[in-house]
């Protein structure tokens, strides 16, 4: 009477123990053991990879390197800051800034490359706020309350740096920077232009951009955000500054 029951147990160990089957019975090739058909292979997430914890790490460290190099090379001065300075206000080892960057040149470099490169990102996503046939002095207006932002907000340093170590740069640097310049400087030709046919701009509309990024540039040198006007203030007044009220 036992002996059914022991069969039982036996069969269901044996079925425990066998693996799912990846396919329905049906979809197998006639004579096809079970054993030898595999699942098919995982998709390919879409899309780009997720950054591993390591290179979000040397992501944040390199971003470290480019702001405390930046606020040293605008105080000290590129000849007198030493990559021990810059690894020491980055929180690093003396040679850790050379596993980023070959060289200090380099460093200098990427700190104007792409801080005018997030200049030129910034001022586009300005410019697309406003309306399609926005006037031209609403666009002007928008491009100096950026640039202010650019010349005194958190990562400002850089405009520091460019006016002051431009020389620097090697020829090649120079002139890789002087690209992106452009490109940032030639979206203010279209309000200056349209600005200079209505009448209403001071001077003729290229040596007007010239003035003007040098009057705003100046601002890093005399600008205190505890006092003084706001830069929405002094927006308007540059304004007042470089064109008529029409």
């Amino acid at each position: 009477m036992q002996a059914p029951a022991r069969r039982m147990r036996a069969t269901a160990l044996s079925l425990a123990s066998l693996p799912a089957r990846p396919h329905k019975t049906a979809d197998l090739a006639p004579g096809t053991p079970a054993a030898v058909v595999t699942a098919p292979p995982p998709r390919r997430p879409r899309g780009r990879p997720r950054k591993t914890a390591q290179e979000r790490s040397d992501g944040n460290r390199r971003r470290q390197l480019m702001d405390g190099a930046a606020q040293l090379f605008r105080s000290k001065g590129f000849a007198a800051t030493g990559t021990r300075d810059i690894a020491a206000a980055a929180g690093m080892h003396s040679g850790s800034p050379f596993y980023h960057f070959a060289s200090k040149s380099a460093l200098l470099f990427a700190v104007m490359n792409e801080g005018m490169a997030s200049a030129v990102q910034s001022q586009q996503q300005a410019l697309a706020v406003l309306a399609p046939q926005a006037p031209a002095r609403e666009c002007l207006r928008v491009l100096i309350r950026h640039h202010f932002e650019v010349l005194l907000g958190p990562r400002s340093s850089f405009i520091a740096v460019m006016l002051y170590e431009w020389r620097s740069l090697t020829p090649v640097q120079r002139r890789r920077i002087a690209l992106v310049k452009d490109s940032y400087e030639a979206a203010w030709m279209p309000a200056l232009t349209a600005l200079g046919q209505q009448g209403l701009l001071q001077a003729e509309p290229g040596v007007a951009r010239l003035f003007i990024f040098g009057a705003l540039n100046w601002a890093v040198q005399w600008f205190a955000p505890d006092k003084g006007k706001s830069l929405d203030e002094l927006t308007e007044q540059a304004l007042a500054l470089f064109i008529h009220a029409g």
